[in-house]
């Protein structure tokens, strides 16, 4: 058993790479970044577990652990302390007369329940055999695309302002015939990076095995020497169209040799002859690129016969997958936390999810015309993706037949809630409650007004709800308004009014012009 168990994610991704891909415990292992013995293990528990690929949809991540680990049990037995071969190495190196045998020894003396002599000395030749070794990299006829940006761009300017823009130049080189495609885009952002690729294997027409990527974090989220974790619309386009992503290492430039003389050529062959231009859109500036990339291709090889162009027809052109039936849609992915009225939110829009789920987590992927919930790699919800009109698009079925589960969160406990604060809380919580098509759209306004009155006091919340219901603003922005701009403490138009005469020495009121009127009256 693996010292640390991976994720579901990547126990499935072991499964898809070995399986569908038809790829080597080494190559998954260089994909993944995890140990070749961990692979082989997930591969033989897959096996042991009778599990076929694809694995049923209905497999969740709970069913899928359980069949995997039947029958996990907490180690007994203590671990030996490994010694620091790093160090042994140094010591060797840097000191006279300092051998193996002696380090052993003192090895013993501070680890008494180590590891014996010739254990030592084996592992230590085994350590020092991988120092300074260099992979002959062997590139395979539609194996391997390294992908990269040039350090150089390309200025633009506004037609209509004048100011000077930076585009991004990607590039894409085939292994075995370093065939190049090259493109200009606005940034090195998770759009420009996936519609760069989608549009690469369209220039390509088919799909590599594998992708070589530098560790830009459109790419890998966080990279690491030992385990990059890829961007997860990355690893989803890589699903889509049925190949890996193999980040290169970090600080390892051997590993994208390929990458940066594609990017040398695209600099001195295409960028550079293109200094003196003045582009004013980014289409123009790839048109331009799209020819000399065609001239770059067609270029004979010095010491070679042939060109980029007809290798890439003769060695990868008839090794590359066919193209999936639909292009790649950008989809985002992010983590969310189930709210109490059983929504999420994506883009300051609420989609419903089943009521059992709230409080937990749950991924979410959304593309421009749909928002789909996973819990557990089982979708839970699919909604069509709204960018207008009202804000919550809820599903009647994902609604609590009986509240089992929040049965306490009534409207009328809201009310309950309205009424302890006063009458004019009162009517704006029964106001929301009418105004949702389901009540419930209420109810995380409602808690963040109640809220208010913890930071303002119920009597200041009280008056900031009475001057809502006259100016016709109920919603917790407008609330919250009012009490920070102390609003709620002015007097409002309606109460200035009284129907008390003021009583004043330099008023005359009504009973002086009755008797001017009078008096007038006796003369006629």
């Amino acid at each position: 058993m693996p010292r640390r168990r991976l994720s579901m994610r990547k126990i499935r991704e072991v499964l898809r790479l070995k399986n569908h891909c038809n790829r080597s415990i080494r190559e998954i292992s260089q994909s993944l970044a995890i140990g070749r013995g961990t692979v082989g293990d997930y591969l033989h528990r897959a096996k042991a577990a009778g599990l076929e690929w694809p694995l049923p949809d209905d497999l969740d991540d709970n069913t899928l652990e359980q069949r995997l680990f039947p029958s996990a049990k907490p180690r007994t037995t203590a671990t030996k302390t490994h010694p620091d071969f790093h160090e042994v190495h140094q010591e060797l190196q840097s000191r006279k007369h300092v051998t193996l045998n002696l380090l052993w020894q003192e090895y013993k003396e501070r680890h008494p329940d180590g590891y014996q002599y010739s254990w030592f000395c084996h592992s230590y030749r085994d350590w020092t055999a991988q120092l300074d070794v260099v992979m002959r990299q062997e590139h395979r006829a539609g194996e391997k695309l390294f992908v990269d940006y040039a350090g150089q761009g390309m200025d633009i300017v506004d037609p209509q302002t004048g100011e000077l823009r930076t585009a991004q130049i990607f590039v894409a080189v085939m292994g075995a015939s370093n065939f190049t495609y090259a493109e200009a885009t606005w940034s090195q952002k998770l759009e420009d990076w996936i519609g760069s690729h989608v549009r690469t294997f369209s220039y390509l027409g088919g799909v590599p095995a594998l992708i070589v990527p530098d560790n830009l974090k459109s790419g890998v989220s966080r990279p690491c020497l030992y385990e990059p974790d890829i961007n997860p619309t990355y690893n989803d386009l890589a699903r889509h169209y049925e190949t890996v992503v193999m980040p290169a290492r970090a600080r390892k430039p051997r590993d994208k040799a390929k990458a940066g003389a594609g990017v040398l050529l695209v600099e001195r062959w295409i960028l550079a002859r293109l200094r003196k231009h003045t582009f004013f859109s980014l289409a123009e500036l790839n048109r331009e690129i799209s020819k000399l990339l065609q001239v770059l291709n067609s270029k004979g090889f010095k010491k070679l016969s042939g060109c980029r162009q007809s290798r890439f027809k003769e060695l990868d052109k008839p090794a590359l997958k066919p193209l999936p039936t639909a292009p790649y849609e950008l989809a985002y992915w992010k983590k969310a936390t189930v709210h109490l009225d059983y929504h999420i939110e994506v883009e300051k829009f609420y989609y419903s999810v089943p009521y059992s789920l709230a409080k937990k987590k749950i991924d979410i992927r959304y593309t421009q015309t749909t928002v789909e919930c996973f819990y557990k790699h089982t979708r839970v919800a699919s909604h069509p993706r709204k960018t207008t009109g009202t804000r919550y698009s809820t599903i009647k079925e994902h609604m609590p037949l009986k509240h089992q589960k929040i049965l306490e969160w009534s409207p009328e406990r809201f009310k309950r809630w309205a009424a302890a604060i006063g009458p004019q809380t009162t009517t704006v919580a029964e106001l929301l409650l009418l105004r949702k098509r389901h009540p419930q759209q209420a109810y995380r306004t409602l808690l963040g007004i109640f809220r208010l009155g913890k930071s303002y006091g119920n009597q200041r919340l009280e008056a900031a709800c009475n001057r809502a219901l006259y100016i016709n603003a109920l919603s917790y922005q407008s609330i919250e308004s009012i009490l920070k701009n102390g609003l709620d403490q002015k007097t409002l138009p309606y109460s200035q009014t009284t129907t008390e005469p003021v009583r004043h020495k330099n008023i005359r009121g009504a009973d002086y012009y009755k008797r001017g009127t009078n008096q007038r009256k006796e003369k006629c």
